[in-house]
C-alpha cells in the first residue's frame, strides 16, 4: 500500500463490544489504514455479559502491528496513540495489573438490585445522572462485586474500566478518564470530584482506594509509550499516550459534535445519543447533565438504547440462513439482500411493532427489567417484515429519546451518525423519517477510532484543544433528508410503540424475576 498522506501520524484504538479496531490517521483526519480483530463475549446467565481482558490486549497488539506492516508508515513518523473502550466494562486486577476475573461487560444488567439501593439514598450527586445510576455503570457493578464476590473485591488492587486497563498497558500509568468518571462513576467536578459521603452511604467508600487517583480530560497526555510495549507493537518508544474515554463519546469528537444543536448518533451494538449544552439540564429521562465530560465548559446530555445493532445481528444469526447462502453465492454482503427485502415494504412493516428492549431500556424509561417485544405478527409476515420492524423499532427508540430532550428545551437540529449501523442506507433513512431530522455522514464512518486519534493528536501537542482538532480532522461527506410523507405515516406507529411498554411492564418484570429465580 502506498502512503499518499503526509506525516506526522497518530493512532486511534477503538475497543468496542464485538471487536477492536485500530486506525492510523494524518493530522487532517485522513485514514491511512484500519485493522480489526473480533473477540468473544460470554453470557453466563440471562442479561449477564462478560469478556476476557487478555483478548482486548491481543487484539490491540495484532491490529497495531498489522496497520504498521500494511501501511508502510515509518514508526518514527507516529507521534501519539490513544485508546477508548466500552463504558463501564469493569475489570478487577491485582497489584501487577493482572485481571482477577472476566470483565463485566457494559451491557451486563446483573446489578439491578444495587441500582435500587443506590437510588434509595436520594443523594444530591444523583442529580448529575438524572436521579439514579444505570444498571450498566461502574458504581452498581462495584457494589455487586463487593456483595457477591467479596474475595475478588478484597483482593483487587484496582477496579477499573477497559479504557483504563488498556491505557495502563500502553503507558504503565493508572488514570481515569474525566469522561468515564463523570458519566459512569458519579464523579462531579462542580462538587469537588468524588462525593465521599455518597460512597459511604452505599457501603462502597473503600472503592475510592481502588480507583486511579489521576482523573484526566480526553486529549490530556497520560504519559509515554513504554519501551517494552513499543517493541511489541512495532512503534517508537516514548511517543505520547493520550487520555481516551468512552467509545461512543470519542465518537462525538470524530463527528465534530462539539457545540450545541448537534446530536451524535453512534449506531453500534447499542445506540448512543450525545449532545452538548451550554447550561445544565436536569430531567429523569436523560442521563446527565455531565459537567465537562467531553469538552471543557460544556454539559453533556446522553440518551441510549441498550440493544439496537445487536438486535439486527440477532435477526441475521437466527433467521437469515438462506439469505446468508444466497449472499455467498452472489459474493455480496448478506444485508444487501436483507435490506432489499425490507425496502420493498411500506412504513409500519404492515402492522408490526418491535420494542427494542432485548437487554432492558436505558432511556427514557430506565428499566433494566424491560424486555423485547414483537407484536402484530400474522402468517403474511416474513423475514423482511421482521428486519424492517427492527429498523423502525430502534428508530422509534431514538425518537422517544429526542422527544424527551425536546421537552426540556434541548432541541436537536442536526444528527451526525457513525458506527456499523451507517452501512445500511435504509436504516439511516428510516431514522431520518421517523425523527424528522436530517442526518449527516462524515468521511470516516469509524468516528470513535478517529475520535481517539484526535485525542492522540492533542496529547502529542499537534492541537491545543480537542475542539480545534475535531474541526481540522472531521470532514462532512453526505446528508440524508427526512421524507415528510413517511414521517406523517410513522407518527401512528410511533404512538403504538410508546403505548406498548406501559401495558406490558408488569408482565416483563414478573417474567424476568421468574427466569432469574428471584
Amino acid at each position: 500500500m502506498v502512503v499518499t498522506n503526509q506525516p506526522p501520524y497518530v493512532i486511534g484504538i477503538d475497543s468496542g463490544t464485538q471487536s477492536l479496531r485500530t486506525g492510523i490517521f494524518d493530522l487532517q483526519g485522513n485514514p491511512l489504514i484500519f485493522a480489526t480483530k473480533e473477540y468473544p463475549t460470554y453470557f453466563p446467565k440471562p442479561a449477564w455479559a462478560e469478556q476476557d481482558a487478555a483478548d482486548w490486549w491481543l487484539a490491540a497488539k495484532e491490529t497495531v502491528r498489522e496497520c504498521i506492516a500494511k501501511s508502510g508508515v515509518a514508526a518514527e513518523d507516529i507521534i501519539g496513540i490513544c485508546v477508548d473502550g466500552t463504558s463501564s466494562t469493569v475489570v478487577p486486577v491485582d497489584e501487577k495489573g493482572e485481571p482477577l476475573r472476566r470483565a463485566i461487560l457494559w451491557m451486563d444488567s446483573r446489578a439491578f438490585r444495587q441500582v435500587e439501593a443506590i437510588a434509595a439514598t436520594g443523594h444530591p450527586v444523583l442529580k448529575y445522572s438524572g436521579g439514579q445510576d444505570a444498571v450498566e455503570w461502574m458504581v452498581p457493578k462495584g457494589l455487586w462485586l463487593k456483595e457477591n464476590e467479596p474475595d475478588i473485591y478484597n483482593r483487587a488492587a484496582m477496579i477499573v474500566e477497559s479504557t483504563d486497563w488498556l491505557t495502563w498497558k500502553l503507558s504503565g500509568e493508572w488514570t481515569a478518564s474525566m469522561c468515564n468518571a463523570t458519566c459512569k462513576w458519579n464523579y462531579a467536578r462542580p462538587e469537588g470530584g468524588w462525593p465521599r459521603d455518597f460512597f459511604a452511604a452505599i457501603g462502597l467508600e473503600d472503592i475510592l482506594d481502588k480507583w486511579p487517583q489521576r482523573v484526566l480530560f480526553m486529549g490530556d497526555k497520560v504519559g509515554e509509550l513504554l519501551p517494552e510495549v513499543a517493541q511489541e507493537l512495532g512503534l517508537k518508544p516514548g511517543i505520547a499516550v493520550g487520555q481516551g474515554g468512552i467509545d461512543a463519546h470519542a465518537g462525538m469528537l470524530g463527528l465534530n459534535v462539539v457545540k450545541p444543536g448537534r446530536l451524535a448518533l453512534i449506531m453500534g451494538s447499542s445506540t448512543v445519543h450525545l449532545g452538548l449544552s451550554a447550561e445544565p439540564i436536569f430531567d429523569p429521562g436523560i442521563w446527565g447533565p455531565y459537567p465537562e465530560a467531553v469538552v471543557r465548559g460544556s454539559w453533556l446530555l446522553e440518551g441510549g438504547q441498550v440493544s439496537s445493532g445487536s438486535i439486527i445481528n440477532w435477526i441475521r444469526e437466527n433467521f437469515a440462513g438462506r439469505e446468508e447462502q444466497e449472499a455467498k453465492k452472489k459474493g455480496v454482503n448478506v444485508f444487501t439482500i436483507l435490506d432489499a427485502k425490507a425496502a420493498e415494504l411500506p412504513p409500519g412493516a404492515e402492522g408490526l411493532i418491535l420494542l427494542d428492549y432485548w437487554q432492558g431500556n436505558r432511556t427514557p424509561l430506565r428499566d433494566p427489567l424491560a424486555r423485547g417485544v414483537i407484536w402484530g405478527l400474522s402468517l403474511k409476515h416474513g423475514l423482511g417484515h421482521l428486519l424492517r420492524a427492527a429498523y423502525e423499532g430502534t428508530a422509534y427508540g431514538t425518537r422517544h429519546i429526542l422527544e424527551t430532550f425536546a421537552k426540556t428545551g434541548f432541541g436537536i437540529r442536526e444528527i451526525y451518525a457513525c458506527g456499523g449501523g451507517t452501512k445500511s442506507r435504509l436504516w439511516l433513512q428510516i431514522h431520518a423519517d421517523v425523527c424528522n431530522v436530517p442526518i449527516f455522514l462524515t468521511k470516516v464512518a469509524e468516528a470513535s477510532t478517529l475520535g481517539t486519534a484526535i485525542c492522540a493528536a492533542v496529547a502529542a501537542g499537534a492541537f491545543p484543544t480537542v475542539e480545534e482538532a475535531a474541526q481540522a480532522m472531521v470532514q462532512i461527506t453526505d446528508k440524508i433528508e427526512p421524507n415528510a410523507e413517511n414521517h406523517a405515516l410513522y407518527n401512528y406507529y410511533f404512538e403504538k410503540y410508546v403505548a406498548t411498554y406501559p401495558r406490558l411492564k408488569d408482565l416483563m418484570h414478573d417474567m424476568v424475576k421468574k427466569v432469574e429465580g428471584q
